[in-house]
């Protein structure tokens, strides 16, 4: 396949091995929300190692925890089976990055437990309803962001985000308290969602919290998502919630859903206002 046909996300997550266990990366700056890059990024990145390294290839459950801010450039992950068994592999993963003393330090940090979306059974119990709001023609696009799409972090011309009215007015400096974010999730260039794309599909909205008034960067802490399935091809819906600011932390819960009204993927993270 010719680099004109890989898309952004995958030339932006691609790794390098160096040898068993160790990868090399390179965090790519359009994919930075200020001066560090995106935590749901990061997470597709260390994610990919572990489908190479590991007996089994889709993530189920990961959880990170962010340690010191990830920079643009060059960076390293090291990978770890701690078991592996006939349906399901659990590992660890971590990324560093060289600081400019040149002292080698670690951004990221995960454990994960994998195994094949595609075996898994089709019986479905549920009490999860997909969020409804308006289509995405009828949404807001970071296009229409106030103060000009320079002010707009450099993720967002990756994707093609549209944000449901009822959930924007933090933009117009009014928001509404709900502490809800919701939106229509694409890439910008055509590529549909896989299962480890949905890893970064989880922390790419603005955060809920906007909507409770919460102004500023918002770093993440911790990060768990869950993979329930591999999306259908089409748009994804996302809905976040925030209900508790408290102690100066704050935790954000996560759906997302398919073309096909199934509920994909999950994940709730533990954020600090800064």
């Amino acid at each position: 396949m010719s680099d004109a046909k890989i898309s952004e996300f995958d030339r932006a997550t691609a790794l390098r091995r160096r040898q068993p266990g160790v990868h090399d990366a390179l965090l790519d700056e359009g994919w930075a929300v200020g001066h560090a890059v995106n935590g749901g990024y990061l997470l597709s990145i260390l994610a990919r190692a572990l489908g190479a390294d590991l007996p089994h290839p889709d993530p189920f459950t990961i959880s990170a925890h962010y340690l010191t801010a990830s920079l643009p450039g060059p960076a390293t992950v090291r990978t770890e089976l701690a078991r592996a068994g006939r349906t399901l592999a659990t590992g660890s993963a971590s990324l560093w990055q060289t600081d400019d003393t040149g002292t080698e330090v670690e951004r990221v940090r995960v454990l994960a437990t994998y195994g094949e979306l595609d075996q898994l059974t089709e019986d479905v119990r549920t009490s999860a309803k997909p969020p409804h709001f308006p289509p995405p023609q009828e949404c807001f696009s970071p296009r229409d962001n106030p103060a000009g799409s320079a002010a707009n972090p450099a993720m967002t011309d990756r994707l093609d985000l549209r944000l449901d009215s009822a959930t924007v007015g933090w933009a117009l400096g009014e928001p509404s308290g709900s502490g809800e974010m919701r939106a229509w999730f694409s890439f910008a260039d055509g590529r549909d969602a896989d299962a480890l794309s949905l890893l970064t599909t989880v922390d790419a909205l603005p955060p809920a919290a906007f909507e409770l008034g919460v102004t500023g960067w918002l770093p993440t802490v911790e990060l768990t998502a869950h993979v329930r399935a591999r999306p259908a091809p089409g748009p994804l819906r996302v809905a976040l919630s925030t209900r508790n600011m408290a102690g100066g932390f704050l935790e954000e819960d996560c759906e997302v859903w398919d073309s096909e009204d199934r509920l994909v993927a999950q994940a709730r993270q533990l954020a600090r206002p800064r």
